[in-house]
């Protein structure tokens, strides 16, 4: 069955795509280049997309490695793209009040806004420090004014604001404490496609898969403008903007778990 959008005669497939900072690198040259023939993109967070995508109200996406390990029976994925990062990224953060070494048994808030990011941490807290905090979700805001509140887990655009007027808080970084413990790159997104919709649009998603190495080369090639451009936009430091996209590798990296089910045609 297809999915995607009627408009006339033209069916379109849908396109998920989180429009943080550290996607910019792709989608600004994305909506530089204009729209692709045959595709409509929807914008949201994390958990938006993951659960529009399992949930058949969009073709394809970006979506968080967690939604994708939940459903791999059901997608394919891109081949070499991916949100990902080998050592510190500056836009998975966990902000708190003592060290993290002293979370056990404390009260740890978390973002609604990514799966893959909050089992980050429970990984972190729980497997790698052999500690057990209380997690609940909440946002920022609860930090300073719940004085039972230790610390708040902040993703994109959130962590890089926070990152800038935050120095009474403790700062640790997700992606360097996986490397520190694994020696592996962690991947936070890939690019998924429905199996349904892989098998009614194959010309399709041949187009959106050369359309997004066109976007990463241009972005990897003009990052200093792109980084100009977007910091200037959300208000966040520009060498700050640099320095998280230089560190994240929006290239594919090895998948070393199972094996994925990629679209190996294209």
């Amino acid at each position: 069955m297809k999915m995607g959008l009627d408009a006339g005669n033209i069916q379109y497939a849908k396109l998920g795509i989180v429009n943080f900072i550290n996607t910019s690198p792709i989608y600004v040259p994305w909506q530089e280049m204009g729209p692709l023939s045959g595709w409509v993109v929807e914008e949201g967070p994390p958990a938006f997309l993951n659960s529009h995508l399992v949930q058949g109200k969009l073709d394809a996406g970006i979506v968080s490695s967690y939604a994708y390990g939940l459903n791999a029976d059901r997608y394919y994925i891109l081949p070499n793209l991916s949100i990902s990062a080998t050592g510190p990224v500056g836009s998975v953060i966990l902000l708190s009040k003592v060290p993290i070494e002293e979370l056990n048994e404390k009260l740890v808030l978390l973002t609604p806004q990514s799966a893959t990011s909050v089992n980050l941490l429970h990984i972190i807290l729980e497997d790698f420090l052999g500690m057990r905090p209380i997690f609940r979700t909440e946002n920022f805001r609860e930090l300073s004014v719940n004085p039972v509140a230790q610390a708040y887990l902040a993703i994109g655009d959130e962590a890089l604001r926070l990152r800038s007027n935050t120095d009474n808080l403790f700062r640790s970084d997700l992606a360097k404490i996986w490397l520190d413990h694994t020696g592996l790159p962690f991947v936070f997104a890939v690019w998924a496609i429905r199996e349904e919709s892989w098998v009614a649009w194959p010309e399709k998603i041949h187009l959106l898969h050369k359309r997004l190495n066109e976007c990463y080369h241009k972005g990897m090639k003009e990052l200093e403008r792109i980084s100009n451009l977007v910091a200037n936009n959300v208000s966040v430091h520009r060498a700050l903007h640099l320095l998280c996209c230089r560190a994240l590798e929006v290239q594919g990296v090895r998948l070393r778990t199972r094996t994925p089910r990629i679209c190996s045609t294209l």
